[in-house]
């Protein structure tokens, strides 16, 4: 089995208070089918077994589902293929002698914990703002009893599939977490349920984002270029037209 021996400048900082700084450890006999992850767990256990401190990184499912493996790898959210997380990032697509920058995801809005870890809760006080059913909606329907047009279930389908990374967050320069909001809401405005709390949920939610200090969408596109769900920047501009719709509805009735 052929084996790659990297060189990784990695972000360590102690605590949220700390100064932190980049530290560079080499990571020698890394199997080419190991995932980014297993990578960090051999340097982890060689650093263990010297007495070190170990670098601290989120993960869960390592299946590409949760969203929790969020790292910045040689500059990008979660590295170099696209569509596809750190966790689903596998060693042969670097080679032996490479030197790999591993950092957090950058915004004031996630700050760092410790390392290479962020607190992300500011998405779910996002979610908590509206992104939700809370009307009664009944008892779950056969699914041909309420016929919702093809491309609206398409497109529920494609807004459902975000993760809640904050990839998107990472890379726009402007810390925008547009593409996350927009596609928490337009996969339930899509559908009947979502439709009679569309305008509070947009409302909701928007204020929310812009209280937790993200930034404003200036149409870089760099969210959907390294979202790992491919999800569109469409929503984004379907979430502007339905918050100024329901601005104007919010201003005539108050």
């Amino acid at each position: 089995m052929s084996m790659l021996n990297l060189t990784l400048k990695v972000w360590r900082q102690d605590d949220p208070r700390a100064r932190g700084r980049i530290e560079t450890c080499q990571a020698s006999n890394i199997p080419h089918a190991a995932s980014f992850l297993e990578m960090l767990d051999i340097v982890n256990e060689r650093i263990i077994e010297d007495g070190g401190d170990p670098i601290h990184f989120d993960h869960d499912c390592r299946e590409g589902i949760c969203g929790t493996c969020s790292l910045t790898i040689n500059g990008v959210p979660h590295g170099p293929e696209s569509a596809t997380t750190a966790c689903q990032l596998h060693m042969r697509h670097f080679q032996s002698g490479d030197t790999i920058w591993i950092e957090p995801f950058r915004a004031r809005a996630f700050p760092v914990i410790r390392d290479l870890v962020v607190d992300r809760s500011a998405f779910d006080r996002i979610v908590q703002a509206g992104g939700y059913i809370s009307v009664r909606t009944g008892a779950a329907p056969d699914a041909n009893a309420i016929p919702v047009p093809k491309h609206d279930a398409d497109t529920a389908f494609e807004a459902a599939s975000c993760i809640g990374c904050g990839a998107c967050v990472a890379a726009c320069p402007n810390a925008s977490a547009m593409l996350f909001v927009a596609a928490k809401t337009s996969h339930l405005n899509h559908l009947p349920q979502g439709k009679p709390e569309l305008r509070r949920r947009v409302l909701g939610m928007v204020r929310r984002m812009d209280a937790e200090g993200f930034g404003n969408c200036t149409n870089h596109h760099e969210c959907e270029a390294v979202c790992p769900k491919t999800i569109s920047a469409d929503h984004i501009a379907r979430l502007n037209r339905e918050y100024l719709r329901a601005t104007v509805r919010e201003a005539a009735v108050s």
